[in-house]
């Protein structure tokens, strides 16, 4: 069965582009709006082949919970032959990223059409 994307929602919106869906989280990105998006990140990552590209571009704050949602889709394309790829350019969500080590897993792309022009890596890897 294959992910339907999702219509617009208050953090989220989901759309398919070159092949890869992408989840572009929208506002501040809490508790309230991971409760939100983790059924629709868990229906764009159920495939083992999954091709996801998360973007933060529209994020205004960004806290553990958004973390717990990265961690929650890399570890669900890297189980297959899947990709995650993230996009981000928000200094303070940058530095999170940094400071955790999820930017070392999951590299930040600074634009959406460099994510989805980068080549697909190896099998597992991203």
């Amino acid at each position: 069965m294959r992910y339907e994307p999702a219509p617009l929602t208050r953090h989220l919106r989901v759309r398919q582009d070159r092949g890869h869906t992408v989840l572009e989280f929208r506002g501040e990105i809490d508790i309230a709006a991971a409760a939100e998006i983790v059924p629709h990140l868990d229906m764009a990552t159920a495939e083992p082949d999954a091709r996801v590209v998360i973007d933060l571009t529209r994020v205004e704050f960004f806290d553990c919970s958004g973390l717990r949602l990265l961690y929650r889709a890399r570890h669900r394309t890297t189980a297959g032959p899947g990709s995650l790829r993230l996009v981000c350019t928000h200094a303070l969500t940058l530095r999170m990223l940094r400071v955790t080590g999820l930017s070392r897993l999951l590299p930040p792309w600074p634009t959406l059409d460099a994510a989805l022009e980068q080549p697909e890596s190896a099998p597992g890897t991203v």
